[in-house]
């Protein structure tokens, strides 16, 4: 019995590498969003057929019209590929069963109890359980806490009848995208891969294989959980030592921004982080606390990570106070006060607003009873967010009589077509979280660093 099993594996392995290597295999993406679509871009570059998942149908109609909706993708390469037929995007889950490998590329938000909420990669996963078939490679790519891919993932694909390591395969590979950055490609950040066993492992790195310059293989899927959590933990620390940093040396009268310039010119022993109004995006808010979050089922106290939290997540509140001094000094009260706020999405040059600390900052200036505007180059009107509702906003034009009209512009995003000498020269207060009137040169003696 035990022979015929390690035939059946190997059979079933040596098919689908089989058909990796001579890129006949079909890629299957599930979510079409800022972790799915550049991988459709790489895969498909690459000669690989993929066929792309989304539950949003206006997603995958824009894509068969040949638009796109994520601004640093464009569209051109999307029309060509889906000329080529190499590239299909679909909202019909029971085709779930045709790719040979399939990606998951789900979002792992926090609850508000911010604890993890598995809501998207258990519904993802039940889905491929009901149309998974021998022979298939699944990884999960949505960054999470380490054990997710063998204690969420594969208990639903073992429920099957289907056997891991004989009938199918799972692997887990961290996303590492950033979007906006030009000096980096999807296809030239290593790709870390790690398996539930051998085979998988050996499966999963042949695929990345074929769209990425190079390709890390660790022990296991937990390894690469934890790698991807790492990273992030990293981040979220120092820049929470920065922000608070930058609490301190207010109080001090010195500028941190300045600090940071004189400090990065030492060439080893240091690297610079950069202070802001809170942290944004899908990774950075979020994935500490998924580790600190499994922490608590071994008995342990992440302390580090739960302080940096603490201290990032107060940032917004920080900013408000630092408007509301400004303000006052002016003899204006934030009630009343017309506040426009530069920047939605959550970093410079991007149109992804999600997780933005800019979109707290508007709520948290309405609920003291300031009128609020935002603009934003990248980000014309408001978009859909799970835990906001602000998409009645559309961003209002950067004029000087516009500017004139409000009491103060509050910098959230420092944005690069944003004309810091127009802003300082028109608007009667600006309060800056990002130092971006440091590139203006008209005098900014109306400007208040927060």
């Amino acid at each position: 019995m035990k022979s015929v099993k390690s035939a059946q594996t190997a059979n079933a392995a040596r098919s689908l590498l089989s058909r990796i290597e001579r890129r006949q295999a079909l890629i299957g993406v599930m979510g079409l969003g800022y972790v799915g679509l550049p991988l459709v871009r790489e895969f498909t570059a690459a000669g690989s057929r993929v066929l792309g998942f989304d539950i949003d149908e206006r997603k995958v109609q824009m894509l068969r019209q040949g638009k796109t909706y994520i601004q640093h993708l464009p569209a051109s390469h999307f029309r060509q590929r889906i000329r080529e037929g190499l590239f299909e995007p679909t909202a019909d889950m029971e085709r779930l069963n045709e790719p040979d490998v399939i990606l998951i590329c789900v979002p792992t938000p926090l609850n508000k109890m911010h604890e993890p909420d598995m809501t998207y990669v258990e519904g993802t996963s039940r889905a491929i359980a009901r149309k998974l078939r021998r022979g298939q490679l699944v990884v999960l790519e949505s960054t999470t806490y380490p054990g997710t891919t063998r204690e969420v993932c594969r208990p639903l694909f073992d429920a099957t009848g289907l056997k891991l390591e004989r009938d199918y395969f799972l692997a887990f590979s961290p996303e590492r995208e950033d979007p906006g950055r030009t000096d980096v490609t999807t296809r030239d950040i290593p790709k870390v891969v790690g398996g539930c066993g051998p085979e998988s492992s050996r499966l999963a790195a042949a695929v990345y294989g074929q769209a990425f310059s190079r390709v890390v293989p660790v022990s296991s899927c937990e390894v690469a959980e934890a790698c991807k959590i790492v990273e992030n933990v990293y981040r979220c620390i120092n820049i929470a030592l920065v922000n608070e940093l930058k609490m301190l040396f207010d109080r001090m009268g010195i500028d941190v921004w300045e600090v940071i310039e004189a400090a990065k010119t030492k060439p080893f022993g240091y690297q610079p982080f950069y202070p802001g109004p809170g942290l944004g995006g899908h990774c950075i808010p979020i994935d500490p606390f998924y580790l600190s979050w499994k922490a608590r089922e071994f008995g342990f106290s992440a302390r580090f990570i739960e302080l940096a939290g603490e201290i990032n997540t107060a940032m917004p509140a920080y900013v408000i106070k630092r408007v509301g001094e400004a303000l006052n000094e002016q003899g204006k009260p934030i009630r009343g006060s017309r506040i426009l706020v530069l920047g939605l999405a959550y970093k410079k040059d991007v149109d992804d607003v999600r997780e933005s600390p800019s979109v707290t900052l508007i709520e948290l200036l309405q609920g003291l009873g300031a009128k609020v505007d935002y603009h934003d180059p990248h980000v014309p009107a408001a978009k859909p967010m799970r835990e906001h509702n602000i998409t009645h906003m559309k961003s209002v034009p950067l004029t000087p009589e516009n500017l004139r009209k409000y009491d103060c512009v509050l910098i959230s995003t420092d944005h690069s077509a944003v004309d810091y000498d127009l802003v300082c020269a028109h608007a009667p207060l600006v309060v800056d979280t990002r130092n971006a009137t440091a590139r203006a040169k008209r005098p900014k003696s109306r400007v208040v660093k927060a």
